[in-house]
């Protein structure tokens, strides 16, 4: 089955996005959770700009399956991907201090944990990088619907990019299922949003596509710190 013109121009433009990046902005590095978006972007990288690095987060919370799409991944596009870890003091700390599970008490210490095993190892992860890319789409979440394709990422003083940002979840699984593209096990238990393991459930039928992250949170508060805007961020829209 042949895809959609409308999928095929935006394919295009996502690899001409990726071209630009890996031409101007090398060192860059492309932040990699296993979800279905950065599979897609996972198979555009190494077949359209190899140059660019792959990298993930293990916060040490994954669930199994997407320790077994890593393994798979590295197997299929014979690619290294770097694993960056939290800080075993601050873990050991915040467990000693809140419990394992106190990310359930409250957004503030949910928060915490995040900021532990995603937002630290993601600082180290882009040291000397020009430019990350992530697999963050406008219709995902309230809190991603003003996103650009590119923009400054004042925390970590790099070029952020979305390339997906204008794809839709038709897109994705359209360009997964037609080139074959390896994905999370997950997803077909009705987990179409995949983080750490006590943090993700799957969704019923007509709930929102995000309604399984933080699912005791309200949507407004539903992100973990590693797509923080400072307000009045200025975007930077290439012509993809």
């Amino acid at each position: 089955m042949s895809l959609e013109t409308s999928l095929l121009q935006k394919i295009e433009a996502t690899t001409s996005l990726l071209h630009t990046i890996a031409a101007e902005y090398s060192p860059a590095t492309f932040a990699n959770s296993f979800g279905a978006e950065d599979m897609v972007l996972t198979d555009l990288i190494c077949k359209q700009a190899p140059a660019i690095g792959l990298f993930s987060l293990d916060t040490g919370r994954l669930p199994e399956e997407t320790y077994r799409l890593m393994q798979e991944t590295m197997a299929h596009y014979g690619i290294a991907i770097h694993a960056y870890f939290p800080e075993a003091a601050a873990v050991e700390n915040y467990i000693g201090t809140h419990g394992p599970n106190a990310f359930y008490d409250s957004v503030e210490l949910r928060k915490r944990c995040c900021l532990i095993r995603k937002v630290e190892p993601l600082k180290r992860a882009l040291q000397g990088k020009k430019a990350w890319i992530t697999g963050l789409r406008r219709e995902q979440a309230p809190t991603r619907k003003d996103l650009g394709n590119s923009e400054w990422d004042a925390d970590n003083q790099l070029q952020k990019f979305n390339p997906l940002i204008e794809w839709t979840n038709s897109d994705v699984w359209a360009y997964i299922r037609h080139f074959g593209v390896p994905y999370n096990a997950l997803h077909d238990k009705h987990y179409p949003s995949i983080g750490c393991a006590p943090c993700t459930r799957a969704i019923s039928v007509g709930e929102d596509i995000r309604a399984g992250r933080w699912w005791w949170e309200n949507p407004e508060s539903k992100e973990c710190g590693l797509h923080a805007r400072a307000e009045g961020a200025s975007k930077k829209a290439t012509s993809a």
